[in-house]
């Protein structure tokens, strides 16, 4: 994310280095879990409904939602062709109320992680197109903003903007955009983690505390 000094002709892979780690900060915490241990889940706390193979699944399907169905038609107003086999990653079925993949399609942890990767593929490929000024200055407006994002917002210091008379109806501009699937990735993995010590598993990776997980009104309660 931005830092201080940066020019507004910086390449958005200088403006949001901490995509190229992503990929090692999932992989490891899933590595040699079995089958049962992905499935857990639990009703008992609202972080645990969904498992630890869902969690990661979800990952690997909001951010080309987010880069090729809400932000398409301004980042390619030509069409998709130019992006070759990172087309594909978007499901060709219309949006649904299921907020991961296709389970019959990708349920092997292999796969999910695979497409995973052609995510973050995609990511830098957007990133490097663009400069810290064009991000902060391409916007696009969100009419049907979901109802949880007064919290999300808060975490978010430029960016993101409400209409000034339509309730849950915001702008956000690209900027807030790679913020948000950022945040949203730290904030899966602190919910796989907590997952796995619900299990008595053992985690492996030191999660940044930033983001929405790091909200002072965010649930960090434990199993």
């Amino acid at each position: 994310m931005s830092q201080p000094g940066q020019s507004g002709t910086d390449s958005g892979l200088l403006v949001f280095p901490q995509f190229s780690q992503l990929y090692n900060m999932v992989g490891p915490e899933v590595d040699e879990l079995t089958d049962p241990q992905l499935d857990w889940s639990s009703e008992q706390w609202e972080w645990a409904k969904w498992s630890i193979r869902r969690q990661v699944s979800h990952i690997a399907s909001f951010i080309p939602n987010w880069l090729l169905r809400q932000w398409g038609s301004s980042l390619f107003p030509t069409g998709f062709s130019e992006l070759g086999h990172l087309a594909n990653i978007l499901p060709t079925e219309p949006p649904t109320e299921i907020r991961w993949l296709n389970e019959t399609n990708f349920y092997s942890m292999s796969s999910i992680l695979e497409r995973l990767g052609g995510a973050l593929e995609l990511i830098n490929y957007v990133l490097a197109r663009e400069t810290l000024g064009s991000l902060r200055k391409k916007e696009i407006p969100r009419p049907n903003t979901p109802p949880h994002w007064p919290q999300f917002i808060k975490a978010h210091p430029t960016g993101v903007r409400w209409h000034p008379t339509e309730p849950l109806f915001t702008y956000i501009t690209l900027e807030a955009t790679f913020r948000h699937l950022y945040f949203e990735v730290v904030t899966h993995m602190y919910n796989v983690q907590r997952l796995k010590r619900a299990q008595g598993l053992t985690t492996k990776v030191d999660l940044p505390f930033e983001g929405y997980w790091a909200l002072p009104d965010w649930d960090r309660s434990e199993a």
